[in-house]
């Protein structure tokens, strides 16, 4: 069986790979059939690829199984084919269903990273921990010229822009030494940033932070974290339990939110007034509270208010999800805009009455080498498994380990059962 890379072409900004050079010329070296398709902007160059003995060619996109990062095109979509990349399909995203319905009406095979998981059902693949790093060091840098424009001056205004730096190790000297400034000349009072959420998105952004001066305070103690002095900067996160209340006569038990989110209330407005940041790190569907509402926002800046909340850095950004403020995804170049309760208006930059937020979408590649060394680690040895599985077989005898198996959603065209739902949202 013949592999193809494809190259990433969605936007000027992606940059990653799913397999590095090293990675894929230790398969080809295994007898792998590698083909890689020439890019002039992979953060890899072709010459890295054919250095290490793989071919190139247009052709690679004509492979018996093609594997990218980003959504197949539909205009690129085969008879018979079979793909593995980010589909963005299974929630039944109105936006990509006509494209999952181009896959089964042309008899393919789709996988996707996202339902890569292993028996206890945690993703095994992923780029979230690096959303979390570039999502963090854009919203300091957010913050800290959102501050400026409002006349307060802090070292945070010198952070520079996630792919500006050379590396994350370039990243982690630069804004550790803006820390050592922020000690030396703290601010009047302490900037209070909270993070919702604890998972890998979460991790990696409590990273970034950790390069500065940061004392950490519990939610319950969240409304008295402004008045700790000498503290230049506050970290606080959030949990589930912090975030909703149950609706009825009963407690808050974390499976049963899981498994009943209608049985809870959203609470985390009581939050908001204390603090200065939020970075927000969840999952969210349709089913479960929203963290920040419009009618919160309305509130906060009723009657001529202004809130203390200035930025909010939405890393795990659903359109209107979770903070239903987030009207827009932002590219990299242009990550915030601010948004006006008064009028529901949205304008770019920082400046402005509202609240500057932050929503690029493609977090992981402002930091592509490190995003692509990390994905491309995981995925190797699936690349060997899925070279030797007979894909000609029926979904129920199709030979492939649990965590392949599992993010099957298309085979030879028909829904596999646990994603059969997804026909009821398919167009005419």
């Amino acid at each position: 069986m013949k592999i193809g890379i494809r190259r990433e072409d969605k936007n000027k900004w992606e940059r990653r790979v799913p397999l590095t050079p090293t990675d894929a010329g230790y398969l080809f070296n295994k007898g792998v059939d590698l083909v890689i398709q020439p890019s002039d902007i992979r953060v890899f160059p072709d010459s890295d690829y054919s250095n290490v003995g793989l071919p190139l060619s247009e052709d690679a996109v004509n492979a018996d199984f093609l594997i990218a990062v980003k959504e197949i095109p539909i205009d690129m979509i085969q008879q018979g084919g079979k793909y593995l990349c980010f589909a963005h399909v299974i929630k039944a995203q109105p936006y990509n269903m006509p494209t999952l319905k181009r896959f089964i009406d042309l008899g393919c095979t789709l996988l996707d990273y996202e339902k890569v998981v292993d028996t206890d059902n945690r993703r095994l693949i992923f780029f979230s921990i690096h959303a979390g790093y570039a999502g963090m060091i854009e919203s300091l840098r957010a913050l800290g010229l959102r501050l400026k424009s409002q006349g307060t001056e802090t070292p945070l205004a010198e952070v520079k822009p996630a792919y500006e730096y050379k590396d994350l190790n370039d990243a982690e000297q630069h804004i550790t030494a803006i820390g050592h400034q922020l000690l030396e000349d703290p601010p009047a009072e302490p900037i209070v940033i909270g993070i919702s959420g604890y998972g890998n998105v979460s991790q990696g952004a409590q990273k970034v932070l950790s390069w500065l001066p940061v004392t950490v305070v519990e939610p319950e103690d969240v409304a008295k974290a402004g008045e700790l002095a000498d503290k230049p900067l506050v970290k606080v996160v959030f949990g589930e339990k912090d975030m909703v209340t149950a609706a009825g006569d009963y407690d808050f038990e974390l499976q049963d939110y899981f498994d009943n989110p209608d049985r809870y209330n959203g609470k985390f407005s009581e939050h908001l007034p204390y603090l200065d940041m939020l970075i927000n790190t969840i999952f969210w569907t349709e089913d479960y509270p929203r963290l920040v509402t419009k009618k919160w926002a309305t509130s906060a800046f009723a009657d001529g208010k202004k809130s203390r909340l200035q930025v909010i850095g939405d890393i795990s950004i659903d359109i209107e999800g979770s903070i239903e403020m987030s009207m827009k995804a932002t590219y990299p170049d242009n990550p915030c805009f601010v948004y006006n309760p008064d009028d529901e208006s949205m304008s770019d930059g920082v400046e402005g009455r509202g609240i500057c937020l932050m929503t690029v979408d493609n977090l992981p590649c402002e930091l592509p080498r490190e995003s692509s060394e990390h994905f491309s680690s995981i995925l190797r040895d699936m690349v060997a498994e899925i070279s030797e599985a007979d894909w000609d077989a029926d979904f129920e005898n199709l030979d492939l380990p649990h965590h392949l198996k599992s993010a099957v959603i298309l085979h030879k065209g028909k829904l596999v059962p646990d994603f059969a739902h997804l026909a009821e949202s398919l167009p005419e």
